[in-house]
């Protein structure tokens, strides 16, 4: 199998319409109303896709245990270390950590953390060589 790339992530969220407001606001993250449903929020996030899935509306395929809080993702950005935490503040996101140096799929990059509200792990990651 020659794998080319992830398409999206499914993230169960206890509040469908707050979740799609944050990663919307915070993030500036689009709806694709064509991909979404009753219980779901399609949003673009780069070149993939985050559907947001309401977690008391259960779907035919889904994970085995589907839990609100438990996804730890990283958004790449372009923005500088101090302009992403300025944002952050703006719209009263706690930083849970950072900016600290990490690794990722492209090399060193800079890391700030936060939770969105179902308390998932979102790291905001910038790349100094990009």
């Amino acid at each position: 199998m020659k794998v080319s790339r992830l398409d999206h992530i499914v993230l169960p969220v206890n509040n469908l319409e707050q979740a799609f407001r944050f990663y919307h606001e915070v993030f500036d993250m689009q709806e694709l109303p064509e991909q979404s449903t009753a219980g779901t929020k399609t949003i673009r996030c780069g070149h993939q896709l985050i559907r947001l899935r309401q977690i008391d509306q259960p779907v035919k395929l889904q994970a085995a245990a589907p839990t609100s809080g438990s996804t730890d993702l990283c958004i790449v950005v372009k923005d500088k270390a101090d302009d992403i935490m300025n944002h952050l503040k703006s719209y009263f996101v706690d930083i849970v950590a950072g900016p600290v140096k990490r690794n990722g799929s492209e090399g060193q990059m800079t890391s700030i953390y936060i939770h969105d509200y179902d308390q998932n792990l979102i790291e905001i990651a910038t790349y100094s060589n990009k």
